[in-house]
C-alpha cells in the first residue's frame, strides 16, 4: 500500500471514529400520544415497533384501551400520517421537536456545585458520592454493587448510623434513559444526611440504606455521549444489535411474557437469564447483604405508578394484600405535597405482562418483606425528559411516601430481621 493509500485509510478510520462518537441529534423528531382503541390499531402499532427504522416507542403497544408514546422521525412523517388516516388512530402531538426538549434538559443554568436543578453525568455523580463519603466518614461507606460489560463499577454508598438496623436497598436507573431515577436517589440520599425533619431523621438513623443511583452505568454514559433515548445495556448480542433490557434479564420467570427474543428490540431479555454483567453482579451483591434487607425499592420513569411483584401474572401472590394496603397509604401521602396522583397494582395488572424484572427476583427468590417499584413523574407530557425544575418536587413527594412505607412496615412487623 502506497503512502497516499495509507493516508486515505487513516483519514477514513479517523472520520468513522469521529462519526461513531458523535451524539445523535433528534431535530424535528415528534412525540405523539396515541390511544389504542381496537385490536387492529394495536396490531398496526406492534408492526411499527417491529419495523423500527427510526420509530421509537417510549411506552410499548401491548393492550387495547391504553395509550402509547411514539417518537416519529422526520423521514417517517408521511408514512405515519397515512397510518393515522387509514387506521383512524387518535394521535395527539405532544412534542414537535424532541431535540429542543433534550437541549433544555441538558442546560446548566449555573456553575454551582452538585445539586438538583440539573441532571449530571456518571462521573459527576460518582465524584459527588466520593465527596459525601469524605464528609460523613462515620456514617457513609463506599460500596461496589457490581460491574458493567465495559468495566465500570456499579458504585453506591451505605448509610448506617448504628449497628443492627434493618436494611433498605435503593436501585436506580436500570434503564439508562430514565434520568429522573438517579436524580431522585441522590436527592433522597442527601436528605437522609442533612435534613432536620424528625420523620426523615427517624428513617435515616433507624435503617441501613444501600444506595445505587445508576445500576446500568454503560447505558447511562451512552445516553449522555451518544443517544439520549438509549434504554439497554451495552453488551453486543449480534453484528448489528447491542444491549439487553436489564429489567427483563433477572433469573425469575425469565422470558415468561412481556420480553423480546429479538436482539435489536428495546425489551430484548438477553440470550439467557443473568447474561448481562450488570444484573448478574448486582444480584450477587444483593445476595451478600440480603439477610439484612427488609425493603427493596426500585425507581423507574415514567407513568406515576407504584408497582408490586409480579410481572408474569396478575394473581395476587405472597403478601400482596398487605403491601397493597401499605402502598395505598404511601401514594395518598405522596399526593399531599404537590397533588401528584399515582396508581397502584402489581406489574401485570397495572401496566402489562413483563417478566424477568429485578423486583420479581428479589421477592420470588428471597421473599423480601417489602418490594416495590416506583414509576416516577410524569404521565407522558415529557416522558423520559422530565424538566430539571421537577427533580426536587418529584423527589420530595417520593420521600414522603417512603417514610409511610417504612412506618407502616414497622407497624406490621415487616422489618424484623
Amino acid at each position: 500500500m502506497g503512502f497516499k493509500s495509507i493516508l486515505w485509510a487513516a483519514t477514513l478510520v479517523a472520520t468513522l471514529a469521529v462519526a461513531l462518537s458523535e451524539r445523535a441529534r433528534f431535530d424535528n423528531y415528534r412525540l405523539y400520544r396515541i390511544q389504542v382503541e381496537t385490536i387492529q390499531q394495536l396490531e398496526v402499532l406492534q408492526a411499527v415497533e417491529q419495523l423500527g427504522d427510526g420509530y421509537s416507542f417510549w411506552s410499548e403497544p401491548v393492550n387495547v384501551d391504553s395509550h402509547v408514546e411514539l417518537v416519529v422521525p422526520p423521514h417517517k412523517f408521511g408514512e405515519f400520517g397515512e397510518l393515522v388516516e387509514r387506521y383512524e388512530l387518535q394521535a395527539e402531538l405532544s412534542v414537535s421537536n424532541l431535540e429542543q426538549l433534550f437541549e433544555h434538559e441538558r442546560k446548566r443554568t449555573t456553575k454551582e456545585a452538585f445539586g438538583w436543578n440539573a441532571y449530571y453525568t456518571l462521573e459527576e455523580i460518582y465524584a459527588w458520592m466520593d465527596e459525601l463519603v469524605a464528609r460523613y466518614p462515620s456514617v457513609l461507606t463506599a460500596v461496589v454493587g457490581g460491574k458493567s460489560y465495559e468495566g465500570r463499577d456499579i458504585r453506591g454508598v451505605k448509610v448506617s448510623y448504628k449497628e443492627g438496623n434493618p436494611g433498605v436497598f435503593m436501585e436506580g436507573t436500570i434503564h439508562a434513559r430514565e434520568w429522573i431515577s438517579g436524580a431522585t436517589l441522590t436527592w433522597i440520599l442527601n436528605e437522609l444526611l442533612s435534613s432536620n425533619d424528625q420523620k426523615v431523621r427517624n428513617i435515616a438513623e433507624n435503617y441501613d440504606w444501600y444506595f445505587f443511583p445508576i445500576t446500568n452505568p454503560d447505558g447511562y454514559v451512552y445516553t449522555h455521549t451518544t443517544n439520549r433515548q438509549w434504554r439497554k445495556t451495552r453488551t453486543p448480542h449480534s453484528i448489528l444489535c447491542v444491549g439487553a433490557d436489564a429489567n427483563r434479564n433477572w433469573a425469575y420467570n425469565f422470558m415468561q411474557g412481556g420480553a423480546s427474543n429479538v436482539p435489536c428490540s428495546d425489551t430484548y431479555a438477553g440470550p439467557s437469564a443473568f447474561s448481562e454483567e450488570e444484573t448478574r453482579t448486582l444480584s450477587e451483591y444483593f445476595t451478600s447483604v440480603q439477610p439484612k434487607i427488609s425493603t427493596y425499592l426500585s425507581f423507574h420513569a415514567y407513568s406515576q405508578l407504584m408497582l408490586l411483584p409480579y410481572g408474569h401474572t396478575t394473581e395476587p401472590l405472597d403478601n400482596y394484600d398487605e403491601i397493597m394496603d401499605i402502598g395505598r397509604l404511601a401514594i395518598a401521602k405522596l399526593s399531599e405535597r404537590h397533588g401528584t396522583q399515582y396508581k397502584i397494582g402489581n406489574i401485570a395488572e397495572a401496566i402489562y405482562i413483563a417478566s424477568g424484572g429485578s423486583i420479581d427476583w428479589i421477592k420470588g427468590v428471597y421473599k423480601t418483606p417489602i418490594v416495590l417499584c416506583y414509576e416516577l413523574r410524569d404521565t407522558g407530557r415529557y416522558g423520559f425528559v422530565l424538566p430539571p425544575d421537577q427533580i426536587i418536587p418529584n423527589s420530595e413527594e417520593t420521600l414522603d411516601s417512603i417514610i409511610v412505607i417504612l412506618e407502616e412496615g414497622e407497624k406490621r412487623g415487616l422489618h424484623v430481621l
